[in-house]
């Protein structure tokens, strides 16, 4: 039985079980999940029940689909037109951004230390050098004078050279027999060494005359040089040797070594600052080798100088010489048949390496025999 005849009346047979709503197979309008307002009733007099309408405008809100507020254009949105210009200033930022860093990282690579084993140099003078000299041996002599070695067979000698002229000052021709090597200066004495012989010879320092032939324990005579109270010679090997400069005989013998690798084919000495350094033969590698343990604590890597005199155009050899000025802190270097001789500076090396510099500097051991 029904309470109350009101508006919501109908609300009483929801609880009633044996009340059902069947769904007629000709309309699907009413879902057993349909909103309650659907069923809006009333009891009529007589006790039956009239379904009430809705009102029109609610009805036709429920039948229509509601539609969304008109919205301006997105292209003439005052709004979005500013977001389209603050992502764009941000994208040129962050491109001009990583420019910018892209560009200070190359700036710190190309001056970023490669090794502190390893330099380069700069060319601080340039000399006239006498380009039919095959040079072997190389030493300053003071006053803006060189002293050096020439090699070939019939070609060699001992000379005093003017630095800014390259003009031979004095000259001490060799036997034919004779094929000049590596020269050094102890006190008023030049030192030589000869090429596939145990045999040297001792020259006056300012006439160059020859006034003594030695012998020698090494296997073969490619450089010499000197801290001023032993000498410091090479034959080509991996052997830096210490020799008694009263009796020519060898005190010590060093294998020179780098990262555990030998160093061969040592030739033109020089004895700079408590190191010998070495020309690497067939390289444009100076070795800084330490004379106590024989230790390669640093490379000079001199390509460009060749490179530039061959581009020239001049048919030149190896890079061979290292003369130093310890007066004034100066350092020469040449080469067979070079026709200039360079005053550099050492400095650092900031740019990456074509190779290892094992690759560059290292070279095979070679041996020769006299025929």
């Amino acid at each position: 039985m029904l309470l109350d005849y009101g508006r919501y009346s109908i609300l009483a047979l929801f609880n009633n079980p044996r009340f059902r709503i069947r769904s007629s197979s000709s309309s699907s309008s009413l879902k057993s999940n349909a909103p309650l307002h659907l069923f809006n009733t009333s009891m009529a007099p007589g006790g039956r029940f009239m379904r009430k309408k809705p009102p029109t405008a609610n009805r036709s809100n429920l039948l229509k689909p509601q539609q969304p507020p008109s919205m301006p254009p997105i292209s003439s949105n005052p709004s979005f037109r500013t977001t389209k210009i603050v992502l764009l200033l941000s994208i040129l930022s962050a491109l001009l951004l990583i420019a910018l860093s892209w560009n200070t990282l190359r700036f710190f690579r190309s001056n970023t230390l490669v090794s502190d084993q390893i330099h380069s140099f700069e060319v601080v003078n340039e000399f006239p050098h006498d380009p039919d000299a095959f040079t072997q041996g190389l030493l300053y002599g003071g006053n803006d004078t060189l002293l050096e070695s020439t090699g070939l067979n019939g070609r060699s000698s001992v000379r005093e050279v003017d630095l800014q002229t390259g003009k031979i000052k004095a000259l001490q021709k060799m036997d034919s027999s004779y094929f000049g090597e590596g020269l050094t200066l102890l006190g008023q004495r030049l030192y030589q060494v000869t090429w596939l012989e145990k045999t040297g010879f001792i020259y006056d320092r300012y006439n160059l005359t020859k006034f003594k032939k030695f012998t020698h324990d090494m296997k073969d005579g490619w450089g010499l040089a000197t801290d001023g109270k032993v000498l410091f010679g090479s034959d080509g090997s991996s052997s830096l040797y210490h020799i008694n400069p009263q009796t020519m005989k060898v005190k010590e013998e060093l294998v020179v070594k780098y990262k555990g690798l030998e160093v061969h084919n040592l030739n033109e000495l020089e004895y700079i600052n408590n190191e010998v350094w070495a020309n690497i033969w067939q390289s444009d590698c100076i070795a800084r080798i330490s004379p106590v343990d024989g230790t390669v604590i640093g490379w000079i890597l001199l390509p460009e100088l060749r490179e530039g005199l061959v581009a020239a155009g001049n048919r030149i050899d190896v890079l061979n010489g290292i003369a130093w000025d310890a007066d004034k802190k100066r350092l020469f270097v040449t080469g067979k048949l070079w026709p200039k001789l360079y005053e550099i500076r050492v400095q650092p090396l900031r740019k990456p390496l074509r190779a290892p510099v094992e690759r560059i500097c290292l070279r095979d051991p070679v041996h020769f025999t006299r025929n």
